[in-house]
């Protein structure tokens, strides 16, 4: 394995300050807001419609413009990060690892991001691609930033429809991560199980992985030799 491409949201950053801002913004209580992103997500839907539950006629992107004009924007600082973050990322680069930060997020968050100084070689958004998983787009922007070929490239990412199944449709080795809402609600769903190449539970397991996901190397999780990628009963998951 050449290249390690990470998600962002729940993947290296934790959520609750993006909902607690939310549900700040509306004028309810964060719990309240946090089950309804709870149901939204077993139901394998995107996890912003429990803010259309909550103002059915919202517009999501005008709503965060109006934060932004207000001087509630987004934040980001090292309390947002998993505490996994820094020690494997480190490690990956240490073992030769070229390591990638790129997933759905603005370009305050690129900047944010970016401000954190992560041990990465690339650290970029969506926003700044203009294009957003699980677009294919996205993915070939990946491919020509990844200094490596696809199978010498794994993404590592939580939610299975736009981390695991578009990198994998892109040729992509995958791990799915189980963190955060998604990852673990659709941990054992068997598509996930059949598509990932490997299923972690934190960061730090990626080092020990580098040597089994090198081309040529056996597979270290079974039954993956006629992996197909399906969607199933996540076809909604977006």
């Amino acid at each position: 394995m050449e290249t390690i491409v990470l998600d962002i949201g729940e993947t290296l950053v934790r959520d609750d300050r993006r909902w607690a801002s939310w549900a700040d913004w509306l004028g309810v209580p964060p719990h309240t807001l946090s089950a309804l992103v709870g149901a939204a997500v077993a139901q394998g839907r995107d996890a912003t419609d429990a803010l259309r539950v909550l103002r059915p006629d919202m517009d999501v992107e005008e709503a965060y413009r109006a934060r932004v004009a207000a001087g509630r924007g987004e934040h980001l600082d090292e309390s947002d990060l998993y505490q996994d973050v820094r020690p494997a990322l480190g490690e990956l680069r240490a073992a030769g690892i070229r390591v990638v930060v790129a997933g759905n997020g603005t370009v305050r968050a690129g900047e944010l991001l970016r401000g954190l100084d992560l041990p990465a070689d690339l650290v970029v958004t969506s926003d700044e691609w203009g294009a957003r998983k699980p677009d294919p787009e996205f993915f070939a922007r990946l491919a020509e930033v990844a200094g490596a070929a696809p199978e010498a490239t794994l993404y590592v990412g939580d939610h299975p429809a736009e981390d695991l199944f578009p990198a994998a449709a892109a040729g992509l080795r995958t791990a799915h991560l189980r963190r955060g809402p998604y990852g673990h609600w659709w941990a054992e769903h068997p598509d996930v199980v059949e598509t990932a190449d490997f299923r972690v539970d934190a960061l730090t397991e990626l080092v020990g992985l580098v040597g089994s996901a090198a081309p040529g190397a056996p597979d270290a999780s079974p039954g993956k030799e006629d992996k197909v990628v399906r969607r199933g009963g996540l076809r909604s998951v977006r």
